[in-house]
């Protein structure tokens, strides 16, 4: 195979993988919506509403290693495809959860649509298999844009969702689901028919067998800035998660104080949510590709450090005028801004940091620090929230911003 020919596949499995992310950001933009209102509503007790956002990384967390190895052997058309299956699984049991009023059987659902989410994380990596590194963080910052599409339209459907719902029957606060097993359905037919050649098997291949074509990094091992990249990804995770995992809950007190503490999650209370989580998903996804661009231009260590600056802004806002809507709304789309950059940058340099024989389980192994992080995260967001309030919430994760910021060296070894 020739540079020209490996370009040609690569930009083709870029597409498809970008739209896949499309499908999944439909899919899963409904799950991060309504989790912790789902939680909170089924439990009754509010502080438990983080559960769902870390039922949600602690499936991620168990299946990212699983998956990986299994791409490495299998390619990464199985191991997606495998967590498509996981979701679908998923999202009938959170239906079937809500409309018993099973707090566990809700976990459990939502652990498996975590579990497919670890598949579609695996996304962008599989956007980096057959890119060079000059290329590398624009084709992994296009296929995380592409899950703006997604992302922003699945939280904008929760109130038609909620009519469609219960038009078909539906319990309460599940109708989004709907439009979350068409997508997932889609994205694994597509998968299955339209992801060939396997990007990873073939740069597998291109590397034993034709060095001319092969990736010129392919053997770089760099094992501290990896360690600083799995790091720089999993700490902005964690913040990010923990508090926009909070944020549905912290809107819906709001918006209850507003009306005179009526309780219930009514139509008024989801489109507030659905409308904040959207424009949170648009800054975590929306500049991607141009955060990709910078990082192939300017470093991957000084893309993280522009991120970290972005989300110690965003923490701030929250913590100063919590009370404020437009304010939480900001330091949100914020939230995303420097959640995308870091990330970006940071998959980027643990990717080209690694020899490609241990790619696949150092990003499993990324994947798991950061999802499993943002589990405990997302649990004890909710008993600080339910404890101290929002902006306490909002001003504990400048820590981890500090930590990224001082450590950035290492990434540079």
């Amino acid at each position: 195979m020739t540079a020209l020919e490996r370009a040609q596949v690569q930009h083709r499995t870029v597409r498809v993988l970008a739209l896949g992310q499309v499908l999944g950001g439909v899919a899963f933009g409904a799950t991060v919506s309504l989790g912790a209102l789902l939680a909170a509503d089924i439990s009754g007790q509010e502080a438990l509403s983080g559960f769902a956002t870390a039922s949600v990384t602690l499936g991620a967390a168990l299946c990212a290693i699983p998956l990986a190895r299994l791409a490495a052997v299998r390619g990464r058309r199985t191991a997606l495809t495998l967590g498509n299956l996981f979701a679908l699984v998923g999202i009938a049991i959170v239906v079937a959860a809500a409309a018993m009023r099973v707090f566990p059987l809700l976990l459990v659902g939502v652990i498996l649509i975590g579990a497919g989410n670890a598949g579609n994380l695996q996304s962008r990596f599989a956007a980096t298999d057959l890119a060079d590194s000059a290329h590398r963080g624009r084709d992994l910052g296009v296929v995380v844009w592409a899950t703006t599409v997604g992302g922003v339209l699945g939280p904008l459907l929760l109130t038609p969702g909620e009519v469609l719902g219960r038009t078909v029957g539906m319990p309460p606060l599940t109708g989004a689901y709907l439009f979350s097993i068409v997508a997932q359905t889609a994205a694994l037919a597509l998968y299955l028919v339209a992801l060939r050649p396997d990007p990873l098997l073939l740069a597998q291949r291109l590397a034993r067998d034709d060095a001319r074509v092969a990736l010129p990094d392919a053997d770089v091992d760099r094992p501290i800035a990896a360690r600083y990249a799995m790091l720089a990804v999993a700490a902005s995770h964690v913040v990010m998660a923990s508090v926009m995992a909070m944020t549905p809950v912290h809107l819906q007190h709001l918006a209850h104080a507003g009306d005179g503490g009526h309780g219930g999650a009514t139509e008024a209370v989801t489109l507030l949510v659905g409308i904040t989580i959207a424009l949170h998903v648009l800054g975590m996804y929306g500049l991607s590709p141009v955060f990709g661009w910078l990082a192939d231009r300017w470093g991957r260590v000084r893309l993280v450090l522009l991120g970290q600056a972005v989300l110690a802004i965003s923490l701030l806002i929250a913590s100063t005028w919590p009370g404020e809507r437009m304010a939480v709304v900001a330091a949100l789309f914020l939230l995303g801004l420097g959640w995308s950059a870091s990330t970006v940058s940071g998959a980027a340099l643990l990717t080209e940091s690694t020899p490609l024989a241990r790619r696949p389980r150092r990003q499993g192994m990324s994947d798991t620090l950061m999802t499993a992080a943002a589990a405990v995260g997302a649990v004890l967001a909710g008993l600080v929230l339910g404890q101290w309030g929002y902006g306490v919430l909002a001003l504990t994760g400048l820590a981890l911003v500090a930590l990224t910021t001082l450590l950035s060296p290492l990434g540079r070894r």
